[in-house]
């Protein structure tokens, strides 16, 4: 079954609240995000895969050969394993808005599954995303309502490419937001709170 192609925590929510994805970064695992759900959208379904890609013993989402170099056929795989996992989720939960995020490698991993197929999705929310590619245009992502967050000093996500992601949303037409903080990778109070009113409306 399509829910079976990630080892993932799920709940099921309250009647009417949404079904919330959740992606984690490198090192992280399927647990990462689910109280900062509870605190967000309480009652909220969740459904949070765990990456299947070990790096020196560190969960990812997809194989890289360096810091920022990608191995984009591998991308290309997981993203279409990706797509069926959300799109399995989506179709057993009828009714429910679709809300996501992720960040660092699980905001690459989302983002590349937005490219694809936006209609997946209600609302995306992507932290500290690293796209080293200039994505095709998608008429889909028109009105889709979409939230970026990234440090001004980020030594992972450098700024330029952070930008260029914006710009590329905006050719788009998304309904876009974003919260620049003058850190790092790390996410800070600032973001936690976008992110709390982006998923509430």
């Amino acid at each position: 079954m399509t829910e079976d192609l990630y080892q993932a925590y799920t709940r099921e929510g309250a009647s009417g609240k949404p079904l919330v994805f959740t992606f984690h970064g490198t090192g992280g695992n399927e647990n990462q995000f689910v109280p900062l759900v509870d605190e967000l959208i309480p009652g909220a379904a969740i459904v949070s895969p765990r990456g299947d890609v070990s790096e020196y013993g560190a969960l990812r989402f997809f194989r890289r050969t360096g810091e920022g170099v990608y191995d984009m056929d591998d991308l290309a795989r997981r993203t279409d394993k990706m797509t069926r996992f959300i799109a399995g989720h989506k179709a057993a939960n009828p009714g429910r808005d679709v809300y996501a995020f992720g960040y660092s490698n699980g905001a690459n991993i989302l983002a590349s599954v937005l490219f694809r197929k936006p209609e997946l999705f209600d609302r995306v929310a992507l932290l500290h995303p690293l796209i080293p590619w200039r994505p095709d245009d998608n008429a889909g992502l028109s009105g889709r309502k979409i939230l970026v967050t990234a440090g001004e000093r980020d030594p992972i996500c450098p700024p330029a490419l952070s930008a260029a992601l914006l710009d590329y949303f905006k050719a788009q037409d998304a309904e876009l937001q974003s919260v620049m903080h003058s850190g790092g990778h790390e996410i800070r109070p600032d973001e936690i709170s976008a992110i709390t009113r982006f998923l509430n409306g």
